[in-house]
């Protein structure tokens, strides 16, 4: 088996493993986002014709995925990438009708409050996210009763709680590793604003070895790929599971009335 057949999961992943794996290591800007965002999804009620924000999209890829296999309309935004090359892959994936593509900072989103059903940011979250203020900003654009949800890089225990960032995560990343929570961290730092309850907040299973079979296929099959994702690979198989992992966590914010939420 190749480092792309690898990429092909349907016992795990199956509604990602329809999707053509060298098409989404072309859109490449971290481990398998389609295998995050299945995971998160288990864990959210995402029902057709709801209003998504894919916050932090990257090229598209869940953008695509959102659209296709939840059906919902979907707003794509990214700081990094423009909006005419995400639409671009939109338009080329057949969902033009279903995902709109907008340049926007986390910090300055130009979306009118209550716009959202759902937020969701996969493998993104970590740039723009940790701050104790962040979660009050975000949740003004999400209706009574909306979900959150995000994936994003974790450790297993808090950088604090070890007094250091491992040598062998602190040569790749240094301090960045430092925006890298528990499971717990998030509940915690989500739950005490009293503004969500938190509906799950776990590790993903084996994460570290998914990061792995991402990063060895793009090793392989990217332009400069072994030059790109050899340090990754060198530090998830000096780490084995000790300390990296993906924090999954889904939370709603308060239903109409001010009590707990409900599903939509």
């Amino acid at each position: 088996m190749t480092a792309l057949d690898a990429l092909v999961r349907p016992d795990r992943y199956p509604r990602s493993s329809a999707y053509d794996p060298g098409w989404l290591l072309g859109l490449d800007m971290g481990p398998n986002p389609l295998w995050l965002l299945e995971d998160l999804a288990r864990d959210l009620d995402l029902r057709p014709g709801m209003r998504v924000l894919d916050l932090g999209s990257g090229k598209g890829a869940t953008s695509v995925f959102l659209a296709r296999e939840y059906g919902v309309d979907v707003v794509a935004a990214d700081w990094w990438i423009g909006a005419d090359e995400a639409t671009a892959v939109f338009e080329a994936a057949g969902v033009g009708g279903q995902v709109a593509a907008v340049r926007a900072e986390a910090h300055q989103l130009p979306f009118e409050e209550g716009s959202f059903d759902a937020i969701v940011s996969i493998d993104a979250f970590e740039y723009f996210g940790t701050a104790d203020s962040y979660l009050p900003y975000l949740v003004k654009f999400l209706r009574p009763g909306g979900q959150l949800g995000i994936a994003t890089p974790a450790l297993t225990r808090e950088i604090r709680e070890l007094g250091a960032i491992p040598p062998h995560i602190k040569a790749l990343v240094g301090w960045e590793a430092i925006a890298w929570h528990t499971a717990e961290w998030w509940r915690f730092q989500w739950e005490i604003t009293e503004l969500v309850t938190v509906t799950s907040a776990r590790l993903q299973e084996d994460a570290w070895r998914d990061w792995l079979l991402w990063s060895r296929a793009g090793a392989e099959h990217l332009p400069e790929g072994r030059a790109a994702h050899q340090p990754v690979i060198d530090m998830l198989t000096a780490d084995a599971g000790e300390f990296l992992s993906f924090a999954l966590v889904t939370a709603r914010t308060q239903g109409p009335s001010g009590g707990p939420a409900r599903s939509t």
